[in-house]
């Protein structure tokens, strides 16, 4: 991604997403509420970083069911996942997403990118 197509997302996400947000608090819901209205579930997703509160493994495909009813942290978006006959929440950065339509793709790479994930953009 070149360094102007970051510029314009920059400005897009600080536009579109986080206008009005002036606390860690709004802007955890601002995003919460935007990947919930961009997202269009359930899709599969695929685990590409092990985390210590998360039982996933890398390379793990799981389907997303939506996301949490909860906002759990300002810098984390939790999804809820399908995992051994239960549903729970996993941290969004963890996933890579899989054979999704373009509005989820966006949605998630905005995150990724805002989180500080953005090589994972492809």
């Amino acid at each position: 991604m070149t360094q102007e197509t970051n510029k314009e997302r920059n400005k897009r996400i600080r536009r579109e997403i986080l206008t009005d947000a002036y606390t860690a608090s709004e802007r955890a819901i601002s995003w919460c509420y935007y990947l919930e209205c961009e997202m269009t579930f359930p899709f599969q997703a695929r685990c590409v970083e092990e985390r210590g509160i998360s039982p996933l493994r890398e390379v793990e495909k799981v389907p997303v069911v939506g996301m949490t009813d909860e906002v759990v942290s300002s810098r984390e978006m939790f999804v809820l996942v399908e995992w051994m006959d239960r549903e729970f929440g996993v941290l969004l950065s963890q996933l890579e997403v899989l054979d999704v339509d373009q509005d989820t793709r966006d949605a998630v790479d905005d995150w990724h990118y805002w989180n500080g994930d953005g090589d994972r953009l492809g």
